[in-house]
């Protein structure tokens, strides 16, 4: 079987991870190229790994790769999608919540016939959502509890004057739509995008952010109230060397990845 070209646009605490299982194998996938903002910091950690592998410009990907891994700003996030997308390829995309107000990258999927995939990342039960929204969902509610330090810069709160520094009890920074969330913490609520267009739409998934200093793990509840079934999920994710980032996400973009060839696919 002719392997898979994967190529990563991004080497932070993500990219990183997916680089190097890459190059170490894995079955039917191969590390084709590398984009990113530095070329000679990525070419000197790339040779400190010893990973043979070219970087590239975002618009030269497609030549070389059939599905890239987005691991970059989400300001980036059109500049990646869109040469993929045009050339009928996959974009495995991680900042979902820059998706929201890019409608027309989708279009664009639909039109080209090329995909955009969000893996599950840092929340639990998309599976049963996705499920569920084949019915008629009534409401997805989510709360996130996250250390301070994971919250911090965001848009929302220096635009809000709100500060996190030294709480000493949960401050409830946020309360609102999917929609609103994404656009106020780019970097910090990608989770909430993936739940929203999951279900039923980032204007009827609603959600709470707190900061809480009581919190050393990035904690996510959704409560789904649905016509096929009622539940609710919690996740406590242990951050990365990224705060705003869990470590269960880039372990759960290898395995969206090693779903992609493998003989057996357990989940919708």
């Amino acid at each position: 079987m002719v392997p898979l070209r994967i190529g990563v646009a991004g080497l932070g605490a993500i990219g990183r991870i997916v680089t190097r299982a890459l190059a170490d194998g894995m079955p039917g996938l191969e590390l084709a190229c590398i984009a990113v903002r530095d070329p000679g910091k990525a070419r000197t950690w790339l040779e400190q790994q010893s990973i043979p592998c070219p970087i590239v410009k975002l618009e030269a990907m497609p030549s070389h790769a059939d599905l890239v891994v987005e691991c970059a700003p989400a300001s980036v996030l059109e500049d990646i999608c869109r040469p993929m997308l045009s050339a009928r390829k996959r974009v495995m995309v991680l900042s979902a919540g820059a998706l929201l107000p890019r409608p027309e990258l989708l279009e664009l999927a639909k039109r080209k016939g090329g995909q955009i995939i969000i893996p599950t990342g840092a929340l639990i039960g998309l599976d049963a959502v996705t499920a569920a929204a084949q019915g008629t969902v009534h409401s997805v509610r989510m709360v996130t509890r996250k250390p301070p330090r994971g919250l911090a810069g965001a848009p929302f709160l220096v635009d809000n004057g709100i500060s996190v520094d030294g709480l000493g009890e949960p401050l409830r920074v946020f309360a609102g739509s999917a929609r609103e969330a994404a656009a106020g913490f780019p970097a910090n609520v990608n989770v909430v995008a993936a739940l929203a267009l999951a279900g039923i739409g980032p204007d009827r998934t609603t959600i709470e952010i707190w900061a809480d200093p009581g919190v050393e793990r990035n904690c996510h509840t959704i409560e789904v109230d649905a016509d096929s079934a009622k539940f609710s999920m919690s996740i406590e994710n242990i951050p990365s060397e990224n705060p705003r980032t869990g470590r269960i996400t880039a372990l759960s973009v290898l395995a969206a990845l090693a779903k992609l060839t493998a003989p057996l696919r357990v989940g919708t």
